[in-house]
């Protein structure tokens, strides 16, 4: 079983990393990364482990900012001291949560929980936290914030600077209120599962556009909307006869 091992101090990995070995010497461990940024990059440059280790509190901030650029396939056990971040941690794929100091008999029964599902059984119970996760307390999870990549760092930016994301020849950015502009690697179909429909609106194929930044409307040729955004697009943006109705709509809404 290949385990990566999410942990900021080299001490509680030597520690982690020396238990599993010692409670299975099948378990290989990847590697360790010590950030946000590197977990990232880990993950994006490697095949997926069969389970991740994942402290919460990381050198670069929380380790739940992962999942906002990263699709994280492999089940997690999330350790950490604290006890006050399980319910987020159970909004994710995890299968456990171990406050340290991590004792050798919890260890033994996370990994033991691992183990008695079959790979078709992980994938049920992955589809079943999903469905707990839209459904919890009544409310549906969105964004607050993005991590964007630029140079050898992530940035995160709060989605109140968000004018749009964009996406043309496969390529998708995000355009800031302030004018700049960066790739970024989701699809629109993914940026838009995890935005709030009450701010951000699928305008067409190529534009999610937040709702903060829409200037005007003008109805167009053939009833299409024309939208101007407060900041410069790369090309006009169109709403089709089709849905020109559904999008006035939400505009008052």
């Amino acid at each position: 079983m290949n385990v990566l091992i999410v942990e900021d101090e080299s001490a509680a990995f030597e520690n982690l990393s020396a238990m599993l070995t010692q409670i299975s010497p099948e378990i290989h461990v990847l590697g360790n990364t010590e950030s946000v940024s590197q977990t990232v990059k880990w993950l994006q440059s490697h095949p997926a482990p069969d389970l991740l280790f994942m402290d919460i509190h990381l050198s670069d901030g929380l380790a739940f900012a992962i999942f906002e650029h990263q699709t994280v396939e492999a089940p997690i056990v999330f350790t950490t001291a604290y006890d006050k971040y399980a319910i987020e941690a159970f909004k994710l794929n995890s299968i456990d949560y171990l406050l340290k100091p991590i004792k050798e008999g919890e260890l033994q029964r996370a990994l033991n929980k691992f183990s008695r599902w079959s790979r078709p059984d992980m994938e049920q119970l992955l589809e079943r936290i999903s469905q707990m996760n839209n459904n919890f307390a009544g409310e549906q999870h969105y964004n607050s914030r993005i991590l964007i990549p630029y140079k050898d760092k992530l940035l995160p930016i709060e989605l109140e600077q968000v004018a749009c994301f964009y996406t043309t020849d496969k390529n998708t950015s995000v355009i800031l209120r302030d004018g700049k502009k960066f790739p970024y690697s989701k699809t629109l179909d993914q940026i838009m599962q995890r935005l709030d429909p009450a701010r951000f609106i699928r305008a067409n194929k190529q534009f999610i556009l937040a709702r903060h930044s829409i200037e005007s409307l003008t109805i167009w040729f053939d009833s299409r909307l024309l939208v101007r955004l407060d900041v410069e697009t790369p090309e006009r943006i169109y709403v089709s006869k089709n849905k020109a109705s559904e999008f006035k709509q939400w505009m008052v809404s």
